[in-house]
């Protein structure tokens, strides 16, 4: 009884332009992840065109900072050597990756690191082009041409901040930072209405609920579990517009729970057609794939 109590007084606290829905009622929201990692070099803009391509409504993605204040597209901090190449084309090292901080290099010291023709074991079937980290402007630009080229509708943008407070200053800005610099951007190009940012950093999101009270927000999750789920949102201090969870912590309670509340529910990272089924007909409000040219085999 408590806990239902917990959510329903955090429920009746929010606005409802704070927990207006990411999706329209019957909307199933197939988002890339990473544009299409399992198909592209990921975080690229020929992987989120590739993803648009493959019918996807959203494009998750992820954003560091560089030394010179411009937003990057890039799940890491730093330059990764699973999949990345000195301008001379030999290998990133495992010992070097973490001194190769994207926070203590300009966006041009960025652009000498190839991330897209080195092999990456863990997605065999990736297409190979010379390609490096692009700027968020960049890419919304890009995405923007093509989808009115195109004649496609607009897909939204998913975008992470990867910051964590025990790298406050090393790896990244301050949260309040990190946002402002992703938020001018984001008005700037005026796709406001088509962003969502989301973060496993839950200062992030509460800055953005304050300071951005109209722009969704999704709070990210993996396991294992410190705290359940009314704890989270009590946690977070406001009802976010997606919980999005590891697929493996999906169950009919959660669903649920987030149906009852008016949460989107959207899991990370679904990579098989069997999964997606199962998740689908359990009650998800849309997926993250590696693979989104599933989506097209999703019954």
């Amino acid at each position: 009884m408590k806990k239902y109590s917990i959510l329903f007084l955090l429920m009746m606290s929010c606005t409802t332009a704070k927990i207006q829905q990411a999706t329209q009622p019957g909307f199933f929201d197939k988002e890339g992840h990473r544009g299409c990692r399992g198909l592209m070099p990921e975080n690229t803009i020929p992987a989120f065109l590739k993803a648009i391509e493959l019918g996807v409504t959203t494009l998750e993605m992820d954003a560091v900072i560089t030394k010179d204040s411009q937003v990057l597209i890039s799940h890491d901090p730093y330059i990764n050597q699973e999949f990345s190449l000195h301008h001379d084309g030999t290998p990133v090292t495992a010992a070097e990756e973490k001194t190769l901080n994207i926070y203590q290099m300009t966006y041009a010291e960025t652009q000498q690191y190839d991330v897209g023709m080195k092999f990456y074991p863990r997605f065999p079937n990736q297409q190979k082009i010379a390609i490096h980290k692009p700027k968020l402007s960049a890419v919304i630009d890009a995405v923007e041409a093509y989808t009115h080229l195109h004649h496609l509708p607009p897909v939204q943008y998913n975008i992470e901040t990867k910051s964590t407070d025990s790298t406050d200053g090393i790896f990244h800005p301050d949260p309040a930072s990190f946002v402002r610099l992703i938020m001018n951007i984001v008005e700037a190009k005026g796709i406001a209405s088509r962003v969502i940012i989301q973060s496993f950093d839950i200062r992030t999101l509460q800055y953005l609920h304050h300071h951005y009270p109209a722009i969704k927000t999704a709070l990210l999750v993996e396991p294992p579990m410190q705290l359940n789920f009314a704890a989270q949102l009590k946690q977070l201090g406001f009802i976010p517009t997606i919980y999005s969870p590891d697929y493996s912590m999906v169950t009919p309670l959660l669903v649920k729970q987030c149906r009852d509340l008016g949460i989107a529910l959207i899991p990370w990272t679904v990579d098989d057609l069997p999964t997606m089924e199962r998740l689908k007909k359990m009650g998800v409000n849309g997926l993250i794939s590696d693979y989104p040219d599933l989506y097209k085999k999703l019954k």
